[in-house]
């Protein structure tokens, strides 16, 4: 099975759900460190889309300003825009399988698409 995982090697939720990818010998996986090479924006709504939630959803607001921008409930566009602006913004990690997309939070998630 293929997997891509969006990936910031300094979150712990990130590295947890990288090892339980990189344990099984079942997956080829693709690893993208999203603040060195973000995903466009028609591949965030995308992958938010197949993941059954809203931009807003997948908003990172710990170490962020994302709630006093008011990120949190704000619309689609709005949101994708400021990811796209700021990719720090995006809560990770984001996995992607043929099965779907989850945001794997906590790490073992991850198991639902596999």
């Amino acid at each position: 099975m293929k997997a891509t995982i969006w990936h910031n090697p300094a979150c712990g939720k990130s590295r947890a759900t990288l090892e339980l990818l990189q344990a099984r010998d079942d997956i080829d996986l693709t690893v993208v460190e999203y603040l060195k090479d973000p995903p466009s924006r028609d591949k965030l709504a995308q992958l938010y889309c197949d993941a059954g939630m809203a931009p807003r959803e997948g908003v990172r607001t710990y170490g962020t300003d994302a709630e006093e921008r008011g990120l949190t409930q704000a619309d689609a566009d709005t949101v994708l825009d400021a990811m796209i602006a700021e990719p720090r913004l995006i809560e990770r990690p984001l996995v992607e399988t043929e099965k779907g997309v989850s945001l794997c939070r906590p790490p073992e998630r991850v198991e639902e698409i596999l």
